[in-house]
């Protein structure tokens, strides 16, 4: 069977009615076995299956939106045909397994460049099982099938299953304009504000959007500026899933882009702290407190971390910096307390405590309560006094 071929060297359309012009002929004309690959994101996949099963109403067309990373598909496809008769099948998040793929080579103590080089020390399982049944897809199957991937999950394919990827009929990449990449990539960013900071967020759809960020990141043409506030949102999404090495290395690309980005050394500090690396996570707290001096988030984060390593006074002075610049700062005052009774300086340690209350009663007095922090004044009667209101 005589496999059509890319030519890899005739003029490449830009414009995604160019793109699927080229694309609806290859699907129009295929009969029986196929493998067509197409470089979108993840909206350009809907758009385009919206748009074949409208041009192609003769076509059977079968579409899969894969939500949770997978190791097989042969069996998938085979009980999808004994089914219903099927000529085109889309499939759509494969992308799902490569981003699980790589959350576990970091848990085995992968850096970012051995992940991100592509390098041969491991492939992902679905990968496995496609290079080693691509025969059996041939042999057994009727059907096109149309794998709509984000361009790092192209690379997978190219670098990691290569057997499976040179029996393509077909490879077809969908340029994003100027002015929609702009837009796709701004609204990104607005929706966490929709979305409450990226809390209201299940993990599949956590998965999701980092997913979507990492394909506008890859998308030719991308600014630098819109490619760092991404890695920002990235690093967001990353810390919220627990995924503590992957936010720092999503914070350490946007700085590198752009080195004065204080937000990102913040929450790259935040990370640092929840990893117990508290000298490298000052030492973010410090660059973000550099680039905007009255960052008074930075400050009292810089001062939580200090009374993690037993720095109370230094602490107290970072705390102090935070109230200087928001004097109704209710962590900076609470902080301050917990320094204080650290250090058995009982009077201090009520004075602020009783400040973080009147600023939030609610809050200050629950976490009060059980903070073992306090444990040095807890039987005293004027801190009963305090958190029983």
């Amino acid at each position: 069977m005589k496999l059509e071929q890319i030519d890899w060297n005739q003029d490449v359309p830009e414009t995604y009615q160019e793109k699927y012009q080229a694309l609806v002929p290859s699907l129009r004309r295929r009969k029986g076995f196929g493998l067509l690959f197409v470089e979108c994101s993840p909206a350009q996949g809907e758009k385009i299956i919206e748009n074949v099963k409208a041009d192609l109403p003769q076509k059977k067309i079968e579409v899969w939106h894969l939500d949770q990373p997978i190791e097989k598909l042969f069996n998938l496809v085979e009980d999808l045909q004994k089914t219903k008769p099927v000529d085109i099948l889309f499939v759509q998040g494969l992308e799902h397994s490569f981003y699980e793929y790589e959350n576990n080579q970091r848990k085995m103590g992968w850096d970012r460049d051995k992940i991100y080089t592509q390098s041969w020390g491991g492939v992902p399982e679905i990968l496995n099982h496609l290079n080693q049944q691509r025969e059996r897809f041939r042999d057994r199957f009727n059907i096109c099938f149309v794998f709509l991937l984000p361009r790092f999950t192209v690379d997978y394919f190219i670098r990691r299953a290569p057997d499976f990827f040179d029996w393509r009929s077909g490879f077809f990449k969908f340029p994003m304009d100027a002015e929609t990449l702009r837009q796709e990539s701004q609204k990104v960013c607005w929706e966490r504000w929709q979305k409450e900071d990226y809390l209201a967020l299940t993990p599949q759809e956590r998965r999701q959007k980092i997913v979507e960020i990492q394909s506008l990141i890859d998308e030719d043409g991308q600014t630098p500026d819109q490619k760092a506030d991404l890695f920002f949102e990235k690093g967001l999404l990353h810390r919220k899933a627990g995924e503590l090495e992957a936010a720092i290395e999503s914070y350490d690309q946007a700085i590198e882009i752009k080195p004065y980005l204080h937000q990102a050394w913040n929450n790259r500090g935040n990370v640092l702290g929840n990893l117990g690396r508290y000298e490298d996570a000052i030492a973010s707290y410090d660059r973000a407190i550099e680039i905007k001096p009255d960052f008074h988030e930075a400050w009292n984060n810089r001062g939580n971390v200090l009374g993690n390593l037993g720095r109370y006074e230094d602490a107290i002075a970072s705390f102090n910096k935070a109230i200087e610049i928001k004097p109704d700062d209710r962590e900076a005052w609470y902080g301050k307390a917990c320094c204080y009774a650290l250090q058995g300086n009982v009077e201090q340690a009520i004075e602020n405590l009783q400040q973080a209350i009147e600023l939030n009663p609610e809050e200050s007095r629950e976490m009060a309560k059980t903070d073992s922090d306090f444990d040095n004044i807890r039987e005293d009667e004027r801190f009963q006094a305090l958190i029983q209101g």
